[in-house]
Order: structure tokens, then sequence, then C-alpha cells
């Protein structure tokens, strides 16, 4: 089966079970997997080493971060932890000794511990507060760890046992059952002595963006040179003012209510009221046409009036990203998911320069350059060839303007023809020439 036909099939599994497999066309291997070592056993008690790996290639887990839940199979409990704690201790009364568990329930509920938490508490990849970034934006920091003492409270000689109905506590995520896998390998002492874990699960979590929200996050607004035309972004793209379910908005120049945040919240989004009334709009304009060449502007602008975005990325489908020769301003990564077909990358900001993009307002906008070769055969000024086939920001996949009402392009013989000014300027300059 050739490129083509293995786009169209996943295309078809795409539309048919969007909800039940999460399936995301630009990213079709993503998930979050959780591992579950065993590093040391006894009848009574396990030391377990629990990881959180993002495989996704751009979307990531923001602040607040994950929350980690199971359900033990029977009166398992928690004697200590390094790396995370958790939100409750329960009920150990029942539990004899010098020493009380970490935590007694039964549905425990774990957070990573904030980044400087004490050194006596930390571990390998703990500590940064549940955030974790995309495969592909910083690989280094995409796995999240910590270390746990688990035993029995029952005196019937049953030792601890694999929990079940595991939960990331992150909108959009749903969790499988733990599967049993080949037993983890570590690498000791600067990687000079190899050591196994006794056992090994995997928990394969898989997103949904119907499941994460019932309303797009963010649309897309074009242009183009060669026409007077702003395509803005479609009427009520996010919600409309005023339903019940839509964000509340305050008028530009107004000033935003106070918001009370609880423990590990994200503040409800307060927007500049707009048609659209999305948090994220990004506008792509065609700015020049050179012979060889062609240059695209992108704005991202954040209309959300109470958040910041962290780590902030934009994965745009087109053909004529495989001919994409520089981008100013971004950091730029194919994301070469099908072969050769190379129609997918991800921009993101640089670091320390514009990887935040910040709250509405006059700073709350990140802009960027692009240009591209103009592919003999492949490039084309008709029918909206250049505009974006799909927008994604941070994993949400953005609402684009209908085909039909793409910014038009004018008569061939008007966009060709010189005009009155430039004729008059080298009528001038001939003159010249002649004395």
């Amino acid at each position: 089966m050739g490129n083509f036909g293995l786009i169209l099939v996943l295309d078809l599994i795409f539309l048919i079970y969007p909800v039940v497999y999460g399936y995301d066309p630009m990213d079709p291997m993503g998930n979050i997997t959780i591992r579950w070592d065993v590093t040391t056993s006894t009848e009574v008690n396990h030391q377990i080493r629990v990881s959180i790996f993002n495989y996704q290639l751009f979307r990531h887990v923001e602040q607040p971060g994950w929350k980690l839940s199971w359900d033990w199979h029977g009166k398992e409990v928690i004697w200590q932890m390094w790396g995370a704690e958790t939100t409750e201790q329960g009920d150990c009364s029942a539990i004899k000794g010098d020493t009380p568990p970490h935590c007694c329930l039964k549905e425990p509920v774990i957070l990573d511990l904030l980044p400087g938490a004490p050194y006596n508490k930390q571990v390998v990849n703990c500590c940064k507060g549940g955030v974790l970034t995309s495969l592909t934006q910083d690989p280094e920091k995409y796995v999240s760890s910590f270390e746990m003492s688990i035993g029995s409270a029952s005196n019937d000689g049953s030792g601890p046992r694999m929990p079940e109905n595991f939960t990331l506590g992150i909108p959009g995520y749903t969790c499988g059952v733990a599967v049993k896998v080949p037993p983890t390998k570590f690498h000791e002492d600067q990687g000079r002595r190899q050591t196994q874990a006794v056992a090994t699960w995997d928990v394969i979590c898989s997103y949904s963006q119907f499941r994460a929200s019932s309303s797009p996050a963010c649309c897309v607004s074009l242009s183009a040179f060669y026409s007077e035309t702003i395509v803005p972004c479609s009427v009520c793209s996010c919600g409309c003012q005023g339903q019940r379910s839509a964000a509340q908005c305050v008028k530009r120049g107004e000033v935003p209510p106070v918001i009370q945040l609880g423990h590990n919240e994200l503040p409800t989004p307060i927007l500049e009221c707009t048609r659209h009334m999305c948090p994220i709009q990004v506008h792509w304009h065609v700015k020049q046409s050179y012979r060889e060449y062609w240059r695209v502007k992108m704005t991202i602008r954040n209309l959300n009036l109470v958040r910041n975005y962290s780590q902030w990325n934009l994965v745009v489908l087109h053909p004529n990203l495989r001919s994409i020769t520089q981008v100013f301003s971004f950091d730029y990564k194919p994301l070469d998911q099908y072969g050769d077909i190379n129609d997918t990358g991800m921009f993101y900001g640089i670091k320390y320069y514009n990887d935040m993009l910040l709250q509405a307002g006059r700073s709350g906008v990140v802009q960027s350059e692009l240009l591209l070769h103009k592919d003999a055969g492949i490039f084309t000024f008709n029918e909206g060839w250049m505009f974006p086939r799909k927008i994604s920001f941070n994993g949400y996949e953005c609402v684009l303007p209908s085909p039909d009402k793409y910014p038009m392009l004018p008569n061939i013989s008007q966009f060709l023809a010189p005009s009155i000014l430039t004729i008059i300027v080298f009528s001038f300059c001939l003159i010249l020439t002649m004395f």
C-alpha cells in the first residue's frame, strides 16, 4: 500500500473511532505510558519505581500537571514515598507500628513534588510539579518518576498486588489495563553496571480532544498580499457570547475580575470579547512572492486575560513544508510520521526569548516568518493552495475558515500588470539616462 493509501486508511479510522481510541492523524503513535517497575520484592513488601513517559510528539502536560491515581485490589498501603506525595494520608489507625504509613487510602491520588523539594525526598526525573514536555520539544523533560515502598495491611500473608483503574487526572486522557512487559533494565555507576527490575507493567493512556473539551480552543484567520480581504475566524468558533457554556469575556480596556484559585488549579478562562470567543487566534498571512520562494507571516495571539502559555507549540500541516528554507524567531522541527511525505511541522518558541506566550494584551503575541521554496509542479496561487490544511495549538486543533471564504486571487492580467506608479518611475529613470 502506498503512502496515499496509508493516509486514507488512517483518516477513515480517525473518523470512525475518534473518541474510543483518541487517534490523532498528526501523531498516530502518541500516548502517555505509565510504567510500574518492581525493583525489589519480598512476601510482604515491594519497592516500586513509577515512571510517566510522554510519548506524544507535540502535546505536553501543562500546569497544574498530572495527578496519578489507581485502585488497590486489597488492603495495600504506601509506607514511604520519594519524588512524589499523596494528597491525603487516609485512616491509618488500624496499622500498628512506631511509624505510620504515608498513605492508607484504597484510591490514593499522587502528585509530583515541586521543584526545589528537599534533597532527601528527590529521585531521578522527579520534582517538576507534574509538568511534562512533548517528546519533540524537549526530550530531556518528557519523563517523570517517583519511588515508593508498599505493603499489605492485612495479616493473611498476602503480598501487595498490581493495582487497576489508573487515571492521570488530566482532561482528555483514558488509561487502559496494566499489561506485563519484559522487565526494565537500569544502568548504574555511569552505565558500567546493569540491573533489572523483578517485574514490569505498562499502562497506556490515550488522548481524545473530544473528551478534553466539547468546544475548540483556537481558530485561524487568513490574509494574502494579493487581496484586500482579511478572512476572520468563523463566528462562534469556540463559543458564542452570552451562551451558558461559553467562557466569560471582558471588553477590551476593561479590567478583568480578580480570580481566587484553589490549590493546583488553572484559572477559569476570561477572554477578550470577540466574535469567535477563542482563547488563541492564529493568523496566517501570505506576505510575499519571489521568483523561487514565497514568504508567510504567522501570528499567535493569546486572548485569555488570566493565563500564560509556557512552552507553547504550533503544529502546521501544509504540503510545501517539505521545502521550508528558513524560519525566523521560532524553532522548527519536521514531524515526519508517514515516511517521505514530510508535510507536517512543529513551531515553538526560542528558550528564554519567546517560549512564554503571555496573557492577553500588548505582550500576548508572538510572531514568525517562514521562507519556503516554490517546488516545480506543486506550488500554485490557485484554490487556496498557500493556506494551511490543519493547525493545532498545544495539541488543540484550531478551527479553519471555510475554503470558499479564502482570499480571492485577482484577475491574472491585473495580478501581473505593473502598477501606474511603477510605469511612471520607470519612465522617469529612462528619461534621466538619456541626458
